[in-house]
């Protein structure tokens, strides 16, 4: 990873940021990235309840000129593979041609009275590029309410390779900012391709 890029150095200090293991985090990241310049990046982190325990999990995003790199890292606790918590890092690059789409949920407040440029009260960010599809099925039925015939199966298919929920309330204002520009550099470099 190029150090001398601001953005660059701006990703690498928002994962310092996020004391998710920072050292395992960058390591994975700047071995996808490369020597490329970074874009656009966005760091996200988020704890949950699992019964007893808390479990951390940290998602980098970074787009570089032709690729969207994306990283997670989860945290373990000592099972019987391991007598020690491990970590578990896992980094994908993809090509921008392969990205099919870019979805940006918005959630505002009172909407009647919104001001354009105002802050949404949380997003949800879906990237696609054919990885993970989700099918969703159910019978298939027609308009005969005393039809009993089997009439198969009717249903959708999704691609649903990335999804990411950011709310202000949760992860501040700054991350819901961040996450929109994000989303805008990601559409605006998969629009370029098809220009």
């Amino acid at each position: 990873m190029a150090k001398t890029s601001t953005t660059t150095q701006g990703l690498r200090a928002a994962i310092e940021r996020s004391g998710y293991y920072p050292a395992l985090v960058a390591e994975a990241v700047e071995a996808a990235v490369g020597g490329e310049p970074v874009r656009s990046y966005l760091v996200h982190q988020e704890t949950t309840f699992d019964q007893n325990e808390v479990r951390r999990h940290v998602t980098v995003l970074v787009l570089t000129g032709n690729r969207f790199i994306v990283s997670h890292t989860d945290e373990q606790a000592a099972d019987t593979t391991s007598p020690t918590p491990y970590a578990t890092t896992s980094t994908e690059s993809v090509k921008l041609s392969r990205i099919s789409s870019v979805v940006l949920s918005r959630v505002v407040a009172n909407p009647e009275s919104y001001t354009p440029g105002s802050l949404p009260r949380e997003v949800v960010l879906t990237i696609g590029w054919g990885a993970v599809s989700r099918i969703d099925l159910e019978p298939a039925a027609c308009g005969d309410p005393n039809c009993d015939a089997d009439h198969g199966y009717t249903g959708s298919s999704t691609a649903d390779d990335l999804s990411l929920r950011v709310s202000e309330a949760g992860d501040g204002p700054d991350t819901v900012r961040q996450t929109l520009a994000f989303a805008q550099s990601l559409s605006e470099a998969t629009a370029d391709l098809t220009a």
